[in-house]
């Protein structure tokens, strides 16, 4: 009996991790909560959405994947960021940062991850905002499903303001 319950557990442990990893994946694609957004939107007024999709953008104008927000200029537009949370995400923070160094404004949805290299480089950097709670994101799984789901991490509002 002990060993079949050890085996039960390690099957546990590995399609938990399996989650995990599927997450951090970049194959789901979540969309920013509207109301929370509205909000943000009401004090900020967005131009351009940066991280986005048809489906999803929260602005009129959006970088798409295939536009590759990373390799554009963001101008002095107001900027929105919801970055995918894989494992590009210290890219997005870095030209966030370096965009807000030229002429863009740049608001941030992201993981609280306080133990990353990208954190402390960047993000102490802004303004930073915690929310409390966990936000309940809704997007496509990897079988083009609708879902909806909590997200399993903290997050923070990062405001990288014009220099």
């Amino acid at each position: 009996m002990r060993k079949m319950e050890e085996k039960d557990y390690n099957k546990d442990l590995k399609q938990r991790h399996s989650k995990i990893t599927f997450q951090k994946s970049g194959l789901y694609c979540w969309e920013t909560p509207q109301d929370f957004f509205d909000k943000l939107n009401k004090e900020f007024n967005f131009t351009l959405d940066v991280c986005a999709n048809e489906e999803n953008h929260k602005c009129d104008i959006y970088f798409s994947e295939e536009d590759d927000g990373l390799s554009k200029d963001w101008g002095d537009n107001i900027c929105w960021m919801n970055p995918p949370y894989g494992n590009k995400i210290s890219k997005w923070v870095k030209k966030a940062f370096e965009e807000s160094n030229k002429k863009a404004l740049v608001v941030c949805l992201l993981p609280s991850r306080t133990d990353t290299r990208w954190w402390w480089d960047y993000c102490m950097k802004g303004e930073i905002r915690f929310i409390k709670g966990r936000l309940k994101f809704k997007g496509r799984n990897t079988k083009g499903e609708m879902v909806n789901g909590p997200a399993t991490f903290p997050s923070a509002i990062v405001v990288f303001n014009r220099k």
